[in-house]
């Protein structure tokens, strides 16, 4: 019989930098995969919340200030929101609702304002029309609010 044992090699023990080995081109594809996945939901819940914004913006830029369903038009779109967002003050009515608006807003709506918002839907047309400077100003706090809250 032979004798091989002198050709034999010693053991080698593992270089350091095996655990440094570059990773291979499919880890690269998952990892750009799960990136792009969560870069694509965030980017969703973004459009979302910006959609709803630009919707009641939208809403509220289309009614016109002397007619007399406008103020009841604002109120709808103020309460379509908080049944969005605060669905405990969706039945607020009166003064808890204006100090709800009040108290979500960094401008405070007056009372004459807050009034009209209240009783618009119960006045008569011509009355209502008389006072198109609050509805302006129900108007500029709507947008505020809007704003602020979307």
């Amino acid at each position: 019989m032979n004798d091989n044992l002198p050709e034999l090699k010693d053991i080698h023990l593992p270089e350091e930098s095996l655990f440094l080995w570059p990773i291979t081109y499919g880890w690269w594809l998952l990892a750009a995969v799960v990136l792009c996945t969560i870069l694509v939901v965030y980017l969703i819940i973004f459009l979302r919340r910006k959609s709803k914004k630009i919707y009641a913006l939208k809403l509220l830029s289309k009614l016109d200030t002397n007619t007399s369903q406008s103020a009841a038009k604002m109120s709808e779109i103020l309460r379509r929101i908080c049944v969005y967002k605060y669905p405990q003050a969706s039945v607020l009515f009166n003064d808890e609702w204006i100090q709800f608006l009040n108290a979500h807003c960094h401008q405070k709506l007056d009372n004459e304002s807050s009034l009209l918002l209240l009783n618009a839907p119960y006045m008569k047309p011509q009355k209502l029309l008389e006072k198109s400077a609050n509805l302006r100003k129900l108007q500029d706090f709507c947008l505020k609010w809007i704003g602020e809250n979307l």
